[in-house]
């Protein structure tokens, strides 16, 4: 073979190499567009509309504590708490009249999680009675845990107390984040101004806000009365200070509109 010959077949050669990897190439983006498309387009068709958000948030934060001893000299507590309740409306944001789709058949809330924890205390969320939300005389017993399942209704009066939701949307969730035994055995010395159970306590007790500050979040599902089934994960920073005001001076009560869309998923 001359050389002409040979030069030429190698040309032909790298040519056909280049050819079968652009080929190679082509073919590896058509399989990963038609996976990418298998996966999402029937995602993206179940969620070309909202039907469950979070819109609005209502979050009321305040501390209290047990009464041990006083005296005309000091004061001794147990048990410091802060606690922040916390409302969440789901809204429905069609327009349309309540319908299978809209409505409520199961709720639960899961996978509580702290990005960023308190550094002092012992805390954890639990739900509250829509009638207790706001005051301090709470006792906590059910907590919300690895999951929180919710009694859904259509009856015209329902026990609020226990975790209980209108089918068409008509209540709340009502939570409570409490953050216990901030300070226990703790004696007062300074009894010039008088003893007021709020978030005054924490100045009187020399709590730094920035030990008992937190940052939490949880997972909502729903399921529809389709037997369509949503998520959307709710994330909460606990007001403490909010334009110009600290709960030293009392309490915080903070109204934020969100939009915590709730994606379908199955």
């Amino acid at each position: 073979m001359d050389k002409k010959k040979k030069i030429l077949t190698i040309v032909v050669f790298v040519l056909f190499i280049i050819v079968f990897i652009l080929a190679y190439l082509l073919f590896q983006k058509y399989v990963i567009k038609s996976n990418f498309e298998r996966e999402i387009l029937p995602f993206a068709n179940k969620n070309n509309k909202t039907v469950f958000e979070v819109n609005k948030i209502v979050l009321f934060s305040n501390c209290d504590a047990k009464n041990k001893t006083s005296s005309t000299s000091n004061f001794t507590i147990e048990n410091l708490y802060q606690f922040t309740d916390i409302a969440l409306f789901i809204n429905n944001s069609s327009t349309e009249e309540k319908t299978l789709e809209n409505t409520f058949k199961k709720v639960n809330i899961t996978n509580v999680q702290y990005s960023t924890p308190p550094q002092v205390g012992e805390f954890n969320l639990y739900f509250k009675g829509l009638n207790q939300f706001a005051k301090s005389d709470f006792i906590p017993t059910t907590e919300v845990g690895d999951n929180l399942d919710f009694i859904i209704t259509s009856e015209n009066e329902a026990n609020l107390d226990t975790p209980t939701l209108y089918n068409n949307l008509a209540n709340p969730i009502t939570l409570s984040y409490i953050n216990q035994n901030i300070k226990s055995d703790y004696t007062i010395t300074d009894t010039s101004t008088p003893i007021t159970y709020d978030g005054s306590l924490l100045k009187k007790c020399n709590v730094d806000l920035a030990s008992v500050s937190c940052k939490l979040s949880f997972d909502i599902y729903i399921t529809n009365n389709l037997d369509e089934e949503f998520k959307t994960t709710v994330f909460i920073d606990i007001p403490l200070e909010t334009q110009g005001k600290s709960i030293f001076d009392g309490n915080i009560s903070v109204t934020q509109n969100t939009n915590f869309t709730f994606y379908r998923y199955k």
